[in-house]
C-alpha cells in the first residue's frame, strides 16, 4: 500500500465508528468471524482495544490483520483501522 493510499483509507476511516471491541478475552474466533465478515462487506473497519485487554494495540492490530488478510491502515491510541479490498470495491483507489 503507497503513502497515497493510506492518506485516503485514513480520511475515510476518521469519520467511521469503532464496529468491534477486543478486551480481555483478547481476540477470539466470533472476533475474527465477525471481523472478515465485516470487511467483505464494508473494506475499511475500526476496531478499539479496551485498557483492559492483555494485548498491545498494535499486536492486536497485526494479529487481526493477519488472521483476516488485511492491512493495517493506522493504529492511533486505542484504535486501528483494518483495510481489505473485496469484490464490490467499495473504496475505489
Amino acid at each position: 500500500m503507497t503513502s497515497k493510499e493510506r492518506a485516503y483509507l485514513k480520511s475515510l476511516a476518521a469519520n467511521v465508528p469503532a464496529l468491534y471491541q477486543i478486551g480481555k478475552e483478547g481476540i477470539s474466533e466470533n472476533v475474527v468471524k465477525s471481523t472478515d465478515a465485516a470487511l467483505a462487506a464494508r473494506e475499511l473497519i475500526k476496531v478499539h482495544v479496551l485498557e483492559n485487554s492483555l494485548m498491545d494495540i498494535r499486536e492486536a492490530a497485526q494479529e487481526l490483520a493477519e488472521k483476516t488478510a488485511a492491512q493495517v491502515v493506522i493504529v492511533i491510541g486505542s484504535k486501528f483501522v483494518l483495510y481489505r479490498r473485496s469484490e464490490k470495491n467499495i473504496c475505489e483507489m
